[in-house]
């Protein structure tokens, strides 16, 4: 399905391989088209981020094997991080303010007992993507993390925040790059976020991590949530339970961000939330 649908809506394809859940990132700023781009192209942002998670090897492609008669084939299918559901520059149900530059939506596969949710890769592949056409000056990230995926209780002793095996990629960090965020967690309609957030807050500052100081954490007012680009339907929404950590990450980049996010989906998970989080991180 292609942006130029006016009828186009995230939504989900249906699969017979057990996934972790939809994944959804939302990119805010500013993009300035190169001079060479054509809006009219058919390399859109499906096209584009399909291709880019082929060429990195993060495409699941068995959706369309398990449809082929031979079973050699089917057996010869690498898995893959996701597989693709839809994408695009600009979406009629973004609210106006912050101004969305991309969205990308993806059925993310089933994650190992020892892995986080791809979310880094996934927001790398979001990002290369939107820079293949132009300048992108990020504002905000919005995430939807399938946290229903996971199972805390499957987590090896060593891996219960897997994400914290790669605390030294970013190690050797500039002191001048670190920068002051807002991260607005929301579970929906389900009132279990703001009953773990003092917890989850605490939890992230208590680990061996310099990716992201956690300063403090409050309940969010649920009028001043972030307005998804979907349907409330399409997750638990809409937004009403939330809370705000503030805090500094080493970066503002989406490699940060996504590691952000994956820790945050284990804890909150370890913690028993077992619904669908809506997270969104602003620069501040």
């Amino acid at each position: 399905m292609s942006e130029q649908d006016a009828t186009a809506r995230p939504g989900i394809v249906p699969t017979a391989l057990r996934t972790a859940g939809t994944l959804f990132a939302a990119l805010y700023g500013e993009l300035t088209p190169h001079s060479w781009h054509d809006p009219r192209s058919e390399h859109d942002a499906y096209q584009l981020f399909h291709q880019r998670s082929l060429a990195m090897g993060w495409l699941d492609d068995r959706a369309g094997a398990v449809a082929e008669a031979d079973p050699v084939r089917r057996a010869a299918v690498a898995p893959g991080l996701w597989a693709m559901n839809d994408a695009g520059w600009s979406h009629p149900l973004a609210a106006p303010e912050p101004h969305l530059i991309s969205w990308f939506q993806v059925e993310a596969s089933a994650v190992a007992a020892d892995r986080p949710l791809p979310v880094q890769p996934f927001l790398r592949c979001a990002e290369d993507t939107t820079a293949r056409i132009g300048t992108v000056r990020l504002a905000a990230v919005q995430l939807l993390l399938p946290v229903q995926g996971l199972d805390p209780a499957a987590r090896p002793p060593s891996a219960q925040v897997p994400s914290l095996q790669t605390v030294d990629w970013f190690g050797e960090e500039d002191p001048r790059t670190r920068t002051p965020v807002k991260v607005r967690i929301d579970s929906g309609r389900s009132p279990v976020l703001p009953s773990v957030a003092a917890q989850l807050a605490e939890g992230l500052g208590r680990r061996e991590q310099g990716v992201f100081a956690c300063g403090a954490s409050e309940l969010a007012d649920p009028g001043g949530a972030p307005v998804p680009p979907f349907d409330d339907s399409f997750w638990n929404g809409p937004p009403q339970h939330g809370a705000t950590l503030t805090g500094d990450l080493v970066e503002w980049s989406c490699e940060a961000i996504g590691w952000l996010a994956e820790a945050v989906a284990d804890s909150a998970a370890a913690l028993g939330v077992r619904t669908p989080l809506l997270v969104t991180v602003t620069r501040t």
